[in-house]
């Protein structure tokens, strides 16, 4: 008996150990499979962005985008006010202050400093280019309203994810992002889309580059400091030489 029960445990012990070999082969095998190496994972992730960068909308609204900037900042002498709240005000923030050492003066204003007196920024001869990529933020429509109070019918430029928004109802021109989805393993993290805010913003800058004649000699007066700086002023005087 005592025999009998010894081969019992010994195939129970068997097949218990040849079942758990056979479990921990298939995870090692799924694992595998699922974790990538870092820089297959890397390469995968730029891809995402470059596409969705590639499947930006292109439409006359920018057209209508650089008519406005131009005609509100270079002919009536105001000023680009741009604003965004959270990861597309940082955005906003980056175009304002690019467009400014770039020939167009622009500035950022955040919503919620607006409501605290930082409205006053605005001058009746300004153009608002808003930020948000679902088009809903609070903060950014309760702007509209302050900046429509203070000076009825200020042209909007709106850059979203959502072109059917009340803010992009209440824009003169709408540049959409495409809507992408965000790379990020949550699927919330603005990433992605923060990505197509930043080269639609880009554009926008280069266009009115061209749009005004903006030179070197420009450039190196409104970048003195640093590497750019001592490149623009370079450049300008190569130019120089050439006339």
């Amino acid at each position: 008996m005592a025999k009998a029960k010894n081969y019992r445990n010994f195939g129970r012990e068997y097949f218990t150990s040849i079942h758990n070999l056979k479990l921990t082969q298939s995870l090692n095998i799924a694992f595998s499979i699922i974790k990538q190496p870092m820089k297959d994972e890397v390469t995968q992730l730029i891809k995402q962005e470059a596409q969705a960068i590639a499947n930006i909308p292109v439409s006359d609204q920018y057209e209508a985008a650089v008519r406005l900037i131009e005609e509100r900042v270079h002919q009536n002498k105001g000023k680009l006010v741009a604003s965004g709240m959270g990861k597309a005000g940082q955005i906003a923030l980056n175009i304002a202050t690019t467009f400014s050492s770039t020939g167009t003066p622009a500035v950022f204003l955040h919503p919620s400093d607006a409501q605290h007196g930082d409205l006053g920024v605005i001058q009746p001869n300004d153009v608002l280019l808003l930020i948000s990529n679902s088009g809903k933020t609070r903060e950014i429509l309760e702007l509209v309203n302050l900046a429509d109070n203070l000076y009825e019918n200020l042209p909007i430029v709106v850059i979203t994810g959502n072109p059917d928004s009340d803010l992009a109802k209440l824009a003169n021109a709408v540049l959409f992002t495409g809507n992408p989805d965000e790379v990020c393993t949550l699927g919330l993290t603005p990433s992605t889309s923060t990505t197509t805010m930043t080269v639609i913003g880009d554009v926008l800058v280069v266009l009115m580059m061209k749009k005004i004649g903006f030179t070197n000699e420009d450039y190196a007066k409104r970048h003195h400091g640093g590497y750019l700086g001592d490149k623009s002023r370079t450049q300008a005087r190569l130019l120089q030489t050439k006339k």
